[in-house]
């Protein structure tokens, strides 16, 4: 069976095309991403603007092509938090099946934390208590589970742009900005803070994302296409941290390895990560660069009794 898998985030659009063998072994035999910024401008008044909107389809139509091109029979395309939160979210799926012949489905966060969960155990990063967390554009997941079983999951609408469009007022980030994220994340997180307290994850698992911007900026010669997961020093990114939020937008830019999409988008990802390792006293993190998408190829496995 080959199988092709589109991930529509806030930020960033990605396609997956993979060869399912009847012995589910996975083959990814073409993989792309396109920063599309579906929540650009008005993400918390629930829009898509006519800009991103207008990306977004686009986007859609090239990727129809390439998977006409590698003859897929399945297609699974999944939208996230921007669309299954904007007002006009309808319109763009309807948009996308008229012009681009790819029907989405709108999941919950909660569908969303199960395919991040099951993305992250295909790695064996899962060694201990942990919590998963996944930073979007929109939402941030968060899972907690052991070695066996997912124990507790939640998506919050804390994701870095909404974040960001709300509260990064300034270059670089002032210490009242910081400040009232903070006090955001304190009156949002409460039931994390619970769980976390019940639960006791010792490590975080930085799901791709940030966490992979995170691990190639400490770790130089990580070659992030052929890892699965791995460790990111907890001091390095102590360090790496501080100097992301005290960093110019202009100082960030220059930074190797800091692709132009996250160069303002990480301070608020690295805010995010430094409050949850604070609140629920984690002292390790792994990355690991299995998410959504190889969630949602497990789930398709499933599905079509191939395991």
């Amino acid at each position: 069976m080959r199988a092709a898998i589109i991930d529509l985030g806030t930020n960033t659009f990605h396609l997956i095309i993979a060869e399912i063998s009847p012995s589910h072994q996975v083959q990814i035999i073409y993989k792309t991403n396109v920063p599309v910024r579906l929540g650009e401008g008005r993400i918390n008044e629930n829009i898509i603007i006519p800009e991103a909107f207008e990306r977004g389809i686009k986007t859609l139509q090239d990727f129809r092509t390439e998977i006409e091109r590698h003859q897929v029979t399945t297609i699974r395309a999944i939208a996230t938090s921007a669309v299954r939160s904007a007002e006009n979210g309808g319109e763009f799926v309807n948009a996308a099946r008229d012009q681009a012949d790819i029907e989405i489905e709108v999941i919950t966060g909660e569908v969303e934390a199960e395919y991040i969960y099951r993305g992250v155990k295909a790695t064996g990063a899962i060694k201990s208590t942990s919590l998963i967390m996944d930073i979007g554009g929109g939402s941030t997941e968060f899972i907690i589970c052991n070695q066996h079983a997912l124990v507790w999951k939640k998506s919050y609408n804390v994701g870095a742009a909404r974040l960001m469009q709300a509260y990064f007022n300034s270059d670089p980030i002032s210490e009242n900005d910081k400040a009232e994220i903070k006090t955001h994340l304190n009156d949002t997180l409460e039931d994390l803070k619970i769980a976390c307290s019940i639960y006791k994850p010792t490590q975080l698992i930085g799901s791709a994302g940030a966490f992979e911007t995170f691990a190639g900026l400490i770790l130089e010669d990580l070659d992030i296409k052929t890892t699965k997961s791995v460790a990111i020093p907890f001091t390095s990114y102590q360090s790496l941290s501080k100097q992301l939020i005290a960093s110019t937008h202009h100082e960030r830019d220059q930074m190797p390895g800091l692709v132009k999409l996250r160069v303002d988008m990480i301070v608020i990802a690295a805010i995010l990560t430094d409050y949850v390792i604070e609140t629920c006293a984690i002292k390790e993190i792994t990355l690991s660069t299995y998410d959504l998408k190889m969630g949602i190829l497990s789930g398709l496995k499933f599905r079509q009794g191939l395991v």
